[in-house]
């Protein structure tokens, strides 16, 4: 089974929550004997077609831009994939890119989409960008052959907006790594950080309104701790937000860029707690790594974050920062830890892959079964 994956950035370590899914997905699903190629976007990759534990990436250009790189890149990966790569199965992830699902449909090709979350819901984007999200949103329910969701509640209220598709809608989770960071020891901390195990606040992401950074600076600000803040994350395009944002850099306020995966990991292993203030997600990786590496959690009570199915103590509301301040003084008498072993069974990637793959074989099975029956 030949599977053509576009909609992402590209692999791996490319920043993302999208991007960070594909980079454990796709590997598996090569491994259980899928052929997969991924259609990268050229800026973000190396500039000729390469290998990554054996998926190709395919670099197709784009112009990198806020508003116009998506939609652009999906075009041509279409065309691509249909004329050159020539798929069993399209894999569209997310529902900007899914605006092309029908072009896919008309080209010949088997479409499964994965909806990564309600994109429409961002700060960053304008009425008009915000409409066309949900015409993607609507156009992979009425013409992928499947839709995959990760978020639960998502995948409920899609099945209930979309009756007459709701059968080919499915909810298939985010993962994490069983073994994430855990062996590393507080020497593997970035030397360039003025930091010591246990001492700092961590969280992770890309430097964009909806990820609420804005107000976990203002709650740290407020708070009266001896803890460091450590930012994980940069712009993908650099704007008024991310300016003001990296402004407030202090002693005690760090923004650390980019890190590596081993870097990462033992800044989630050795952080005293990790907070997601996010506006918007669609079932947050970040905040799974960080439980996956032991670490205690504070995430805004939005739907995706309540989906994970944390202790209270591990929410607070969304944009409230009073409260956000109160628990970063407090975490010695909040309640957050959670049965680690039942969280890894539930969002083990290796089930994910599993049954992505299944979703995925059994389009290209009824596909083939098809055309048998008008030989």
């Amino acid at each position: 089974m030949k599977i053509c994956a576009i909609g992402l950035r590209g692999l791996p370590e490319v920043m993302g929550g999208i991007e960070s899914h594909c980079q454990q997905l796709y590997p598996r699903m090569v491994k259980a004997g899928a052929s997969v190629t991924v259609l990268a976007r050229a800026p973000y990759v190396k500039s000729s077609e390469y290998t990554f534990e054996g998926v190709q990436v395919v670099p197709v250009w784009t112009i990198k831009h806020k508003f116009v790189e998506t939609f652009l890149h999906t075009f041509l990966a279409v065309l691509y994939a249909r004329f050159v790569v020539k798929p069993d199965v399209l894999h569209i992830h997310a529902i900007g890119p899914a605006l092309f699902a029908p072009l896919a449909k008309l080209l010949g090709m088997k479409v499964m989409v994965t909806h990564h979350g309600a994109d429409y819901d961002r700060q960053k984007w304008n009425r008009f960008a915000k409409r066309l999200l949900r015409t993607g949103e609507s156009l992979a329910a009425r013409f992928a052959d499947r839709m995959v969701v990760v978020g639960r509640t998502l995948t409920k209220r899609l099945q209930h907006k979309f009756p007459d598709h709701a059968r080919k809608i499915s909810f298939i989770p985010n993962g994490t790594l069983t073994d994430f960071g855990r062996d590393l020891s507080p020497d593997a901390l970035p030397e360039d950080l003025p930091i010591t195990a246990d001492q700092y606040v961590l969280t992770v992401g890309r430097l964009v309104p909806e990820k609420g950074f804005h107000d976990l600076v203002h709650a740290f600000r407020e708070a009266d701790t001896s803890l460091k803040l450590v930012v994980v994350g940069n712009a993908d395009h650099e704007d008024d937000y991310s300016r003001n944002l990296l402004a407030q850099a202090s002693d005690n306020i760090i923004f650390a860029g980019r890190r590596q995966r081993q870097a990462l990991h033992a800044l989630y292993q050795y952080a005293r707690v990790f907070v997601l203030p996010s506006y918007h997600e669609g079932l947050p990786i970040v905040a799974l790594e960080a439980i996956s590496a032991g670490t205690e959690v504070l995430v805004s009570d939005i739907t995706p974050n309540a989906d994970i199915g944390l202790p209270d103590d591990c929410y607070f509301p969304v944009g409230d920062t009073a409260t956000l301040t109160r628990k970063i003084e407090t975490l010695d008498t909040l309640a957050l830890t959670l049965d680690t072993s039942a969280f890894l069974a539930k969002f083990n990637w290796d089930t994910i892959a599993t049954e992505t793959f299944a979703v995925a074989n059994n389009l290209h099975q009824g596909a083939q079964a098809s055309q048998a029956s008008h030989l």
